[in-house]
């Protein structure tokens, strides 16, 4: 990438995301996109304009996101939500902090040395000014890598210092959110897995019951066995899909009667392959006769799902928290071991084989590459206006886009391993999601690019590998910087501006929606996506602190990035996302250890290229290494089992009010197990057998 093209990806980066800032401010003042952009305040029955959204000042929301509290973040989001802040504030104070002392010491540092004459560049040699500020312009042996190592230790201290202070934060918040008055259902129950089989001449209700009530005689209430629901579920999910079918047909049936003929014209619809082939039916006659076909199929299969397909897993429920409490930490069930280490085997061989295209994406979309190997793009790409685009743009879209396949395949691979509640399949989809793409984008774009593009020289001298490797590192941190604005500038403004779902909902209410219901489906806006968010962002914290001394004109990069994440998300969490649960920051545990992976990773990179320009003292960085590993050992200990177990100093707080145990257990019935026709007394051994589809923590 020359110098011309790093400037046309900035500035024009820049420039989007001004027009879509622009933009948002224009749109968000119409009333009809309130929906759009206010939707969170809209579920809460709030007025969208309430705190002066509606000003003329284009940058309002600005002070709106910054002058908002955590308690504020709280109300409109919840727990999960403010930890997340709590996250961004932590990358974002590490990354300014390293930038206060490595900006002013390291640049004229490694400007000034002029012992080195870089051959190959990743610009071709017309980036040569980046180039000059990076490790890479330091000689071999030279005292000024001095200055580089004790950059390291200032990084790997600030580390430390905002991680212990977050944690200890974050902890907390979670007691705040544990010793609440308020009544909440999932503080009321545990999950019992890996019952025994059930003894002769009794129930797995009755074995549960006895067991619990002779440990807990004053407060447990009642038990849910868990249930196989997948046939239950589906035909539950088919018998909605009908009713809303119907709905539809009978709203377009009545729009008729006020839009011609006083009769109306009855709709109709095909019953073949997507509605597009086959019979031609009345629609409302239709859908009301596949209803009555599957309600009874289904109330059959609520009964047999009830009383045939129990599983060795069932809810415990308690009238008191503390009791809940104990018991949660007195049973140590464990998950089904074999088919979690299958999952993980399936998971390794992912992350193994998309090392290959990873490493082949960023070889092969650079212009140079593309012509070789693609020799009939040459005419096109040649062109300067194009040639500057796709040096600009080319290869970081390419990255994007293809990591955007993932994130359904490992939440799908987290649910297979038998995890119980919602929250924790995130977290279990969000750590594999974080360590594939450390893994692929860093080390396979940083090494496999470096060593793919100088294959030829490491065959010819493979003694020279280490002098590539020490050449290559720092040139690398071209391509992440475009990487890192682009997905600051483009990605943070499309946030912002919420185009892409205003357009599809403007166009699916116009076509497609046809009841209120249907309306309301289409702006739902969902919830902040930990899933895949995190991972992301924590993609770029580790590029840009594997860099921040290598390279360290990154550094602003970075802390743009956070900076805009932070502040356009705090609007998003205060207007536009709804949270779909409430794990009261169970998160933070898992988004501290990978912090700190990023900072092994970041200290093991400086000790090998520290070994590569052959500096003598590179040893002296292997007690970062360990300090680390004690440094999370030392969180371990103090933190973590008060995320796992609620204390029962936090569980004996008294409530505003006594739990409603009979509301509390039927909140956890899933409604495809729920039906009017099935009455209490009549299966009352059966509905205490109901599993939930998901659940809070």
């Amino acid at each position: 990438m020359d110098f011309s093209s790093f400037l046309t990806s900035l500035g024009t980066s820049f420039v989007i995301f001004m027009v879509l800032m622009l933009l948002f401010a224009w749109l968000a003042r119409k009333p009809g996109n309130s929906v759009i952009y206010y939707p969170n305040r809209i579920l809460k029955g709030l007025d969208p304009y309430e705190s002066g959204s509606r000003t003329r000042n284009p940058f309002a929301w600005i002070h709106e996101a910054m002058s908002s509290t955590e308690q504020d973040v709280i109300s409109a989001s919840g727990y999960d939500t403010a930890v997340y802040f709590v996250f961004l504030s932590t990358v974002l104070g590490i990354l300014v902090l390293s930038g206060l002392v490595l900006l002013p010491v390291l640049l004229p540092v490694a400007a000034t040395d002029n012992g080195v004459k870089i051959v190959s560049t990743t610009s071709n040699g017309t980036f040569s000014d980046l180039d000059k500020l990076s490790m890479g312009n330091v000689k071999e042996k030279s005292s000024r890598l001095w200055a580089f190592m004790l950059a390291t230790y200032w990084v790997s201290f600030v580390t430390y210092f905002l991680l212990w202070k977050a944690y200890k934060h974050v902890s907390g918040l979670r007691a705040d959110a544990l010793m609440s008055p308020e009544v909440r259902a999932e503080q009321f129950s545990i999950l019992v897995r890996d019952i025994p089989p059930v003894p002769e001449g009794q129930t797995r209700k009755e074995q549960v019951d006895s067991y619990f009530k002779r440990i807990y005689p004053e407060s447990f209430y009642r038990s849910m066995v868990v249930t196989d629901n997948k046939v239950v579920n589906k035909l539950w999910e088919e018998l909605q899909g009908y009713k809303k079918k119907l709905a539809r047909a009978e709203a377009v049936y009545a729009l008729s009667k006020k839009t011609g003929k006083p009769e109306g014209a009855r709709p109709t619809n095909r019953i073949g392959f997507l509605g597009l082939i086959g019979k031609k039916v009345d629609s409302i006659e239709y859908y009301n006769e596949k209803i009555n076909e599957v309600t009874p199929k289904l109330e059959s299969e609520q009964k047999d799902t009830l009383r045939e397909k129990q599983l060795d897993a069932a809810l415990v429920f308690f009238s008191s928290r503390v009791a809940a409490a104990s018991a949660a930490q007195s049973l140590h069930a464990q998950m089904r071991q074999v088919r979690q280490y299958v999952i993980y085997i399936v998971v390794a061989l992912t992350i193994l084989f998309f090392m290959i295209p990873i490493g082949l994406i960023s070889a092969l979309t650079t212009l140079e590459n593309l012509k070789k190997y693609l020799p009939f793009l040459k005419p096109i790409v040649d062109l300067d206006a194009i040639k500057t685009v796709l040096e600009a743009y080319l290869p970081q879209l390419a990255l994007i886009i293809f990591l955007a396949l993932l994130p359904k395949l490992l939440y799908s691979l987290s649910k297979a391993e038998g995890i119980p509640s919602e929250s924790h399949v995130v977290r279990a989809a969000s750590g594999k999601y974080f360590y594939f793409i450390v893994l692929n984008v860093f080390v396979g774009v940083t090494v496999g690019g470096t060593l793919f593009s100088t294959f030829k020289s490491i065959q010819k001298k493979p003694d020279t590998l280490p002098d590539l490797l020490a050449a290559g590192l720092p040139l690398n941190a071209t391509f992440f910087l475009t990487f890192v604005a682009l997905r600051s500038f483009v990605g943070y403004g499309l946030e912002l501006s919420r185009i892409v779902p205003l357009i599809i909902f403007h166009l699916r209410r116009k076509y497609l929606c046809k009841t209120e219901a249907e309306v309301k489906e289409a702006w739902r806006p969902g919830d902040l996506g930990y899933g895949t968010r995190g991972p992301n962002d924590m993609l770029i914290f580790t590029i840009v602190l594997c860099y921040s001394v290598i390279a360290p004109f990154i550094i602003p990069f970075g802390v743009v990035y956070f900076g805009l994440g932070w502040l356009i998300l705090r609007n998003q969490a205060l207007k536009v996302y709804v949270p779909t649960y409430e794990s009261y920051g169970r998160m933070w545990p898992h988004m501290h250890t990978r912090i700190l992976a990023a900072l092994i990773l970041y200290q093991v990179t400086m000790f090998g290229y520290f070994g590569v320009k052959k500096f003598y003292y590179a040893p002296f960085l292997l007690p970062t290494i360990i300090l680390s590993l004690v440094f999370g050992f030392v969180c371990s200990k103090k933190f973590y089992r008060f995320f796992r177990d609620t204390a029962l100093e936090v569980a004996c707080r008294n409530l505003k009010e006594t739990p409603n145990m009979e509301q509390v257990f039927r909140s956890y019935i899933p409604p495809s197990l729920s039906s009017e026709k099935i009455e209490d007394n009549q299966f009352e051994d059966a509905v205490s057998q109901v599993s939930r589809s998901t659940s809070f923590v």
